[in-house]
């Protein structure tokens, strides 16, 4: 597999522990590396989920105030 077959392939992002999910920005957005795009909160403490590069945000847990564990996919970069 060649390094652009790597990059066009969608990065996953995963809670970073269990709590309840919420999007910061909306579907399709454009997001740069480190830009938090959710918080997992648990027990009064947020968790920001943050996108690991460059890319287009897709939601796979596309509502807010869900229940998630350590590990659940939340969105792909595109």
């Amino acid at each position: 597999m060649t390094n652009n077959q790597k990059a066009s392939q969608p990065q996953r992002i995963v809670a970073p522990l269990a709590g309840i999910w919420r999007r910061t920005v909306p579907q399709d957005s454009s997001v740069t590396e480190g830009d938090v795009v959710g918080y997992v909160e648990a027990i009064k403490l947020d968790a920001a989920v943050t996108a690991p590069a460059a890319g287009t945000i897709h939601y796979v847990l596309d509502e807010d105030f869900v229940d998630v564990d350590g590990g659940d996919d939340l969105a792909e970069l595109r």
